[in-house]
């Protein structure tokens, strides 16, 4: 395809490496018969580097067929983790250089999960925007402690640490926004 028509959220192969775009700057020269550029800002698929790549409009992309299925964690092999295929039941084996900093908010019985595949074989995860975690560390609720702005360390159930509001306690469920990896609401 032209570079011209590129779109956000295609994915593209260039020199052997299969990008994402995430960002397209169109740039036009003042000078007339200056040839427009494109700036695209892509993620490596699987691994998510970051990659700027400039061409004129006519410059061809070779567009990639990825594929996304709903899946849902199913469980851990050894450092991998296994998901499974929402309506066929296929299972996806997923390595941590294709979870990459995701693997903090993989937790099982969420919806919301999409393993995406090139030619049949998962290069990356796209996870839920929050997911729901139980607090299995944090220190005793403070007495007095008012719905104040302070925080404290918390260790969740899939090993990660955020700061939650101090009323939180040991044992209690919280939402954690895959965004940011910030508290975002007791379950």
């Amino acid at each position: 395809m032209k570079a011209s028509d590129v779109k956000k959220g295609n994915v593209v192969e260039h020199d052997g490496t299969v990008y994402q775009v995430r960002d397209i700057e169109r740039s036009a020269p003042t000078a007339r018969g200056g040839n427009v550029t494109f700036r695209f800002t892509m993620y490596s698929i699987p691994g998510g580097r970051k990659y700027d790549l400039s061409l004129r409009a006519d410059d061809d992309l070779k567009e990639m067929d990825l594929v996304r299925r709903a899946a849902n964690f199913s469980y851990m092999d050894g450092d991998a983790f296994v998901f499974m295929d929402a309506e066929d039941y296929t299972q996806y084996v997923l390595g941590p250089e294709t979870v990459g900093g995701s693997a903090g908010f993989i937790v099982e019985d969420l919806e919301g999960y999409y393993v995406q595949l090139i030619d049949g074989a998962p290069v990356a995860l796209q996870i839920p925007a929050s997911v729901m975690l139980t607090v299995v560390d944090t220190a005793p609720e403070l007495k007095g402690a008012s719905a104040t702005k302070r925080t404290k360390p918390a260790k969740l159930s899939s090993g990660i640490e955020i700061q939650v509001p101090e009323y939180i306690s040991t044992g209690e469920k919280v939402w954690v926004n895959t965004g940011t990896g910030e508290f975002s609401g007791r379950a």
